[in-house]
């Protein structure tokens, strides 16, 4: 098994660490002291540069180390997705790794499970609960 690098585990780290209500509390915290520190700044330009200036860094470097674990997080999925579609017997194998097709493939495979889904609908209206299968045409 591959060893993670420092950023996808710093990454992981932080984007658990921001996850939690002490974080927010301490955001919350960061604010305050902001705020009361107006008066003795006499809310200069420079009391509220403070402010922006941190929080647009923050909010810059956050945004790479959620995309990270967002993407982490989304191809651990499909490749669990893509086991149990090659596990599954009856399974469509050709549905293993879909997310790399191009949009117009993507599309004619929506567009046959949306077929099958309006058919099954319409045969729920008739039975109890929905068991078919595209291999059995139901």
């Amino acid at each position: 098994m591959q060893q993670t690098t420092w950023f996808s585990r710093f990454a992981k780290a932080s984007s658990r660490f921001t996850g939690r209500p002490l974080s927010f509390t301490l955001a919350v915290g960061v604010v305050l002291a902001w705020l009361l520190t107006g008066p003795i700044f006499h809310f200069s330009d420079t009391w509220q540069l403070v402010i922006n200036t941190a929080t647009t860094i923050v909010t810059f470097l956050m945004v790479f180390m959620i995309q990270n674990t967002q993407n982490r997080d989304t191809e651990a999925i499909q490749i669990k997705l893509d086991e149990l579609i090659r596990a599954t017997q009856g399974a469509h194998n050709a549905l293993l790794d879909l997310e790399e097709l191009d949009e117009e493939m993507l599309d004619q495979f929506r567009g046959q499970y949306a077929a099958l889904a309006r058919k099954a609908r319409a045969n729920s209206r008739r039975v109890d609960f929905d068991t078919g299968t595209p291999e059995l045409g139901r």
